[in-house]
């Protein structure tokens, strides 16, 4: 999906090849087969640190921790090219504002350890809260996003 509104937004004619995992697509990319591809960043690091794979933006909000020097699409200028993985917590309609609180207080505080937080950035992430609000607003955000897109691109 990324890939497809990359060529959307910038306007680009492209052939899009749907692997099937990351090993795939980091094989064939260090090979020469692809110029140039969309991944996650945990098989990318090694690769990009040697010299044999250069990270060229990432399609986050803001930058990442773990590749700071590399720019996000926005500051590339290509604005709207945002795609991000993020875990969060859901619960049925109706739950009480209590438990949601308390669960979103206790995710807080587990997120703000220092155990939770290698994990994340192990898997290639960092750590990032939001209150209920924000988080209903993102989601929100980003089904419009992709239900406008989705609606052009057919």
């Amino acid at each position: 999906m990324c890939a497809e509104l990359f060529k959307s937004l910038a306007g680009i004619d492209a052939t899009i090849i749907p692997y099937k995992g990351t090993a795939p697509v980091m094989t064939d990319l260090l090979g020469g087969h692809v110029p140039v591809a969309f991944g996650v960043l945990p098989p990318a690091l090694g690769n990009i640190a040697s010299g044999n794979l250069r990270a060229i933006a990432v399609t986050s909000m803001k930058r990442t921790s773990l590749l700071p020097d590399v720019p996000t699409f926005d500051e590339s200028g290509l604005p709207g090219l945002t795609r991000c993985c993020i875990n969060g917590l859901l619960a049925p309609a109706g739950t009480p504002k209590e438990t949601i609180d308390q669960l979103n207080f206790e995710l807080r505080r587990l997120v703000a350890s220092e155990e939770v937080k290698q994990r994340i950035y192990a898997e290639g992430g960092d750590p990032l809260t939001s209150t209920p609000a924000e988080y209903t607003a993102d989601i929100d955000k980003e089904e419009k996003k992709w239900a406008i897109w989705c609606a052009s691109s057919i």
